[in-house]
């Protein structure tokens, strides 16, 4: 697995117009997806005066601001200054972008150059993203019956109630300053023909057990 490259959750959870809040090695991201489709991932501080950009609005192919209303483009430069509506904002206005990919129904967020692309999950479909209060070497270690192919990516077969289903998780800690108990998403993908509800409640089962210290 290409290590320039973290899963920071599901295509499906991300429709137009929404933004939400991601992470890639400890910095906060603004992730968000534009009324055409198009996704862009920024670092989640306004050039401004650092208000949260997870807090703004969507509106087209803009994203402002929520705190003074700066607006900013799909590639990071500042479009509108409301307080000085005549004013063309200079080019040096601009976020902090990354690389944001989907692949697989899984949003990617990297850095590099944009020809080395994700990993390729292949064979599944997305199922959810859940919080599980563990690191990821602790829910790797209570998953023996699946298989690290690298410290953020789990994949196996498991006991889906009336059926063995095949699974991988791609593991996102989140930064430790977030929180006061180590936390880890955990975006979920499941075999093409498993059912997505047995998989989906083997994870509430397999959360609980982790959480309680008990091998899932």
């Amino acid at each position: 697995m290409n290590a320039n490259w973290v899963a920071n959750g599901l295509s499906q959870d991300l429709p137009p117009l929404v933004v939400m809040q991601g992470v890639r090695n400890g910095v906060e991201l603004a992730i968000w997806r534009s009324a055409a489709g198009k996704l862009s991932a920024w670092k989640d501080r306004c050039p401004h005066r650092g208000m949260r950009l997870s807090h703004g609005f969507v509106r087209g192919e803009t994203l402002a601001c929520i705190y003074h209303g700066w607006v900013y483009g799909t590639n990071g430069a500042c479009h509108h200054i409301p307080a000085h509506p005549a004013m063309v904002p200079p080019a040096t206005i601009r976020t902090e972008t990354f690389l944001c990919r989907e692949q697989d129904g899984i949003i990617w967020i990297g850095t590099g150059q944009p020809d080395d692309g994700p990993p390729v999950v292949d064979g599944c479909k997305a199922v959810r993203s859940m919080t599980v209060a563990a690191g990821a070497a602790a829910l790797a270690q209570a998953l023996p019956q699946l298989s690290a192919l690298c410290p953020s990516m789990l994949r196996g077969t498991i006991d889906a109630g009336t059926h063995r289903a095949e699974v991988c998780l791609l593991l996102q800690e989140k930064p430790a300053q977030q929180t006061a108990v180590q936390q880890t998403a955990v975006h979920a993908l499941c075999g093409a023909d498993d059912d997505r509800v047995a998989v989906s409640r083997w994870l509430d089962g397999m959360r609980r057990r982790v959480e309680n210290g008990v091998p899932a």
